[in-house]
């Protein structure tokens, strides 16, 4: 039962990585390419040699030629850190951007500024969604990392730094400053999007739960979840009497689950529950330096 729960639930990521990259390449074919606008990454590279090439070389190809270029060195000097989820997102990532190019010819939306808004929402979007499953779209984090081991420098701010200068040098595309201005506005909202992706995810609940019927609660909680529980003694002020107290704490998502259970096993239970920021440990996110 175990490994069947094991392997829905990689299944499962591995479906939410590919609709993440799905929103990814949508956003990037139909509302910034026909634009002729460029992002940042690997995307952003791609996207130059794109229109340098005269239309040419398709954005999805130099893309999973630099991605694969970059892996093998990041493997070289840092060891395989990199899993199998990184490169199945790379090529996917890549057959997508090629098939939705192939397909999208004019812009969805013809306003420029709100193209490159609702791209940096659909981009940021999809890679949130991937980079929460384990996926990665590799490109300049990899170079970031690889900085990272040799000089001490935020691998946050080398991408940063790399975005700048990718963005800026579609300048040589148009030869207009302001056409630059639109690359970094889908910058600024990818990366706004991608932190809301991220703090809401974060987000969990602690439950507290009183129940004479506290044992098969938590054993109820214990097996069709996998979510630990914590039992507490305390008493009662009012009756004096002690009682038995649960503490759970659990992912947003697992909330129905929890109270579904308890109000099964005990419909007479008392429940109180609290959105918490920031848990870290096994089953959660991991406390760094």
């Amino acid at each position: 039962m175990l490994q069947k729960t094991k392997i829905i639930s990689e299944l499962r990521a591995y479906a939410l990585i590919t609709f993440g990259l799905v929103i990814y390449a949508f956003g990037v074919t139909g509302f910034l390419i026909p634009h002729q606008i460029v992002g940042g990454g690997v995307t952003g590279i791609s996207t130059i040699i794109y229109f340098l090439s005269n239309k040419v070389i398709p954005v999805g190809v130099s893309y999973f030629i630099i991605n694969a270029a970059l892996v093998g060195i990041a493997i070289k000097i840092l060891g395989p850190k990199f899993g199998i989820k990184t490169i199945y997102a790379v090529i996917i990532n890549s057959a997508l951007l090629s098939i939705f190019q192939a397909h999208i010819s004019e812009p969805l939306l013809a306003d420029r500024f709100m193209s490159t808004v609702i791209a940096g929402i659909l981009c940021g979007a999809g890679v949130g969604i991937s980079l929460i499953n384990g996926g990665s779209t590799a490109g300049t984090d990899i170079v970031a990392m690889i900085i990272n081991k040799y000089r001490n420098i935020p691998p946050g701010k080398v991408i940063l730094y790399l975005d700048v200068i990718i963005i800026g040098s579609s300048y040589m595309l148009t030869w207009q400053l302001s056409e630059i201005l639109f690359g970094y506005v889908q910058m600024g909202v990818l990366s706004y999007t991608i932190d809301m992706v991220f703090t809401g995810q974060m987000q969990s609940v602690q439950f507290f739960i009183f129940s004479d019927k506290y044992d098969l609660v938590a054993d109820s909680i214990t097996r069709d979840l996998h979510r630990g529980v914590t039992v507490l003694d305390c008493q009662g002020w009012y009756t004096g009497a002690a009682r038995k107290m649960l503490v759970i704490v659990a992912r947003k998502g697992e909330m129905q689950g929890i109270m579904r259970i308890t109000k099964q096993v005990d419909p007479d239970a008392f429940l109180t529950m609290n959105t918490v920021m920031g848990v870290y440990g096994k089953g959660f996110d991991t406390l760094r330096p």
